[in-house]
């Protein structure tokens, strides 16, 4: 069904759906499952992601529920090799309507956490996430995190993966503009703000705040954004 999905969307998705109830109790997650997942996670149509993550809940027995937000808490408290996983699932059931400020918290938390890999995968939950308050918080870890690889998946994550929507992408760009006007940014961040203006826009202007300001000045922010730049790190 998924591999249907990326080349019927409207005629899988709306299967899956169907299916999904059925699926919970017998589905279990394996190496081409989880493939299968990450690869819809790709996909430009926002319901086949939506689809793989709803798949990938009943694959790991994660009801829409409070009682899975709890257990999925307790993995990322326990520290074990379930953490990361579980950070990105918790962003994932926040997305589809359970407990999501609960999810925020915790997430929000695990993006200052001193463990570089524990603040990749909140970063990644985030992105799942997809709401305003998550945007907020990538915002912040782009311009600010040490690490080049975690302010990398910030940006991928407000530009290309992820559950947010193209609108929300483009509500993200004054508060991008404004981080090109920022001087206590290194280089490496400017361009990687501009990498993310480009995926999000379609405009190509690099790191030249004024030339984008003067762009943004004359386009509606509720256009389509179009495809672009592949140059932003992928899932």
């Amino acid at each position: 069904m998924l591999e249907l999905a990326a080349q019927n969307p409207d005629l899988a998705v709306g299967l899956i759906q169907q299916k999904l109830t059925s699926w919970r109790e017998q589905l279990e997650e394996n190496d081409r499952l989880f493939h299968l997942v990450l690869a819809a996670l790709h996909s430009e149509d926002p319901r086949v992601r939506v689809a793989a993550v709803e798949i990938d809940l009943a694959a790991n027995h994660l009801m829409k529920s409070p009682e899975s937000v709890e257990k999925l808490r307790r993995e990322i408290q326990g520290g074990s090799e379930k953490r990361d996983m579980a950070l990105w699932r918790l962003g994932a059931l926040g997305n589809r309507g359970v407990e999501p400020s609960v999810a925020l918290g915790t997430l929000r938390h695990y993006v200052h956490d001193g463990n570089q890999e524990a603040r990749f995968w909140a970063v990644e939950g985030l992105a799942m996430l997809g709401n305003a308050a998550s945007i907020d918080a990538l915002l912040g870890v782009l311009a600010h995190d040490p690490a080049m690889q975690v302010r990398e998946r910030a940006a991928n994550g407000l530009a290309r993966s992820g559950l947010l929507t193209g609108e929300q992408r483009l509500s993200a760009v004054p508060q991008l503009l404004n981080l090109l006007d920022d001087d206590s940014l290194s280089a490496a961040t400017h361009n990687l703000v501009g990498a993310t203006l480009e995926a999000i826009t379609g405009a190509s202007f690099g790191k030249d705040a004024q030339a984008w300001r003067d762009w943004w000045a004359h386009h509606d922010k509720r256009e389509k954004p179009q495809q672009g730049p592949k140059n932003l790190v992928t899932a």
